[in-house]
């Protein structure tokens, strides 16, 4: 089975690729999705969360706005939520790949964010990088209205530059021209992992 890493900066359209890769039938984990799932009521995370920032907890919930709030605000305080969740995100992908490998597929995808950042990169085969333009990546980002500005500029700040990740990919996804065009891409990608 061979091991793909997805990835690309926030607003860039890495969604939209997994969502295409699942289309085709090829297993997806998504470490986004799982730390709002550790984050969420029951949440493994929640406990050791609302020990370092009880005011981001709220009904034993995380409140992922008031906890970007306090974490960015807090020093040091990025730095003990990763402590937390860079674990627990590790041992759910390791049961990914473990359910992944039984079903015997050509490939599984890690839809990892900071892939590069986390050096995940050196635990797969190949690695995508989903990229646009700078401009409309803020503008996909801004559209959520879920962030200020100097959200998504901290956001930007701790993430690597697109253009090195798009240096340092193995296949390079451009999301900004339209739907189609990035699918064709993916689709020849997809087409390869099959053979």
């Amino acid at each position: 089975m061979r091991l793909i890493g997805l990835t690309g900066g926030i607003g860039m359209g890495k969604s939209t690729a997994a969502t295409l890769f699942r289309r085709a039938h090829f297993p997806v984990f998504d470490a986004d999705q799982t730390v709002r799932a550790l984050q969420a009521k029951g949440g493994a995370a929640v406990p050791r969360i609302a020990a370092l920032f009880p005011d981001a907890v709220r009904d034993g919930v995380i409140d992922r706005a008031r906890l970007r709030a306090d974490v960015l605000g807090s020093p040091g305080g990025l730095r003990q939520i990763e402590a937390i969740i860079h674990p627990l995100v590790r041992a759910a992908e390791r049961r990914f790949l473990h359910a992944a490998r039984r079903r015997h597929v050509p490939a599984a995808i890690l839809d990892i964010p900071l892939l590069y950042e986390t050096g995940g990169d050196r635990r797969v085969d190949c690695v995508v990088v989903v990229s646009a333009p700078a401009r409309v990546q803020r503008a996909r980002v801004a559209a959520r209205g879920q962030m200020s500005a100097a959200e998504i500029d901290a956001i930007l700040a701790r993430q690597m530059p697109d253009r090195e990740k798009r240096r340092r990919a193995d296949i390079v996804i451009r999301t900004g021209l339209s739907r189609h065009h990035a699918w064709r891409q993916l689709r020849r990608f997809m087409l390869e992992l099959r053979r």
